[in-house]
């Protein structure tokens, strides 16, 4: 078992240790609890009845281990004490993370500079509808994701792994890249060049611009010499009929209950792009907060 399926199965880990925890809490506060409380019930009339029988033969008896008796026989099992101490904090853990915030780690560049390596994010797990956990079933719906969104989902040539990407085209849009330029139903975005921004990792400058898909805009890079998209990298999506590539431009059409999804590292980003849609069953949530980043503390702040 590695460390990328735990993280990819945490929510199913969590809920088995939740209920686990919860059966064996249950069953010694109905079951348990009262055979220890009746056993010890029987230990103190014994130990009564042998008293007073000494008491009754003019013999002195010693009553100070009467409680140190009860108190041994109530005690709980270590295996019942430690599930009965784990499970609301497990049950409590759950919730949030299930249905209110669950936190994220950045593990790659393809958002920079709107999120960088190892900002510890939150996700606004209800915005887009409550969903069943682990099922990942949406039973209420709140809100649409929204172009301009920054949105965390599974990924869906493997369900164990969660992305983040910006949403870029809704069920319906028409979208078009051409020339690293974005197109929404015929409509070019607005885009402001901005000073290069430089790659502390790779030494390398790369184009900076803001992009009007929403409000506020977001940044975007771009890197010279790079194609708008890799054409060997494309592959066999479902519903790839909705899209056609040419030599430096595709256009796709979001199908139904789908989310066209794209890095702001746009020339360092795989993304919808390559693989496909995001269908609607996948939504994970919407990122909204870098809480931590120890490398850089002046990343904590809202996500635009």
């Amino acid at each position: 078992m590695n460390l990328q399926f735990i993280l990819g199965n945490f929510a199913l880990i969590l809920f088995v240790a939740m209920v686990l925890t919860g059966i064996i809490w249950c069953l010694d506060v109905f079951w348990f609890a009262r055979q220890r409380r009746a056993a010890a019930d029987a230990a103190l009339a014994a130990f009564d009845a042998r008293n007073a029988k000494l008491s009754a033969e003019g013999i002195k008896v010693d009553n100070t281990s009467r409680d140190a008796i009860a108190a041994g026989i109530l005690r709980q099992p270590t295996w019942i004490e430690y599930s009965g101490s784990f499970f609301p904090v497990i049950a409590l853990v759950f919730i949030l993370r299930s249905f209110l915030y669950e936190p994220f780690k950045i593990p790659s560049g393809s958002m920079v500079p709107t999120l960088m390596i190892g900002d510890l994010i939150l996700v606004n797990k209800f915005t887009y509808g409550i969903r069943l956990p682990v099922l990942n079933q949406k039973i209420i719906d709140v809100n649409d994701p929204q172009r301009g969104d920054v949105m965390v989902f599974k990924y869906p040539e493997d369900m164990t792994q969660d992305y983040i990407k910006r949403v870029v085209g809704v069920p319906g849009d028409k979208i078009t890249y051409a020339n690293k330029r974005l197109s929404v139903n015929g409509k070019e975005l607005g885009y402001a060049a901005l000073d290069d921004y430089l790659d502390d990792e790779k030494l390398v400058y790369h184009k900076q611009f803001t992009e009007t898909l929403s409000e506020p805009p977001h940044r975007i890079l771009n890197e010279p010499g790079k194609l708008t998209y890799n054409p060997e990298q494309v592959k066999a999506f479902p519903q790839h009929e909705a899209c056609t590539y040419s030599t430096d431009q595709f256009t796709c059409v979001v199908p139904p209950g789908n989310y066209f999804m794209m890095g702001d590292n746009r020339d360092n980003s795989a993304d919808s792009r390559y693989w496909g849609f995001v269908p609607n069953k996948n939504i994970v949530g919407k990122a909204f907060f870098v809480w931590m980043n120890f490398s850089s503390l002046k990343r904590i702040g809202s996500i635009h």
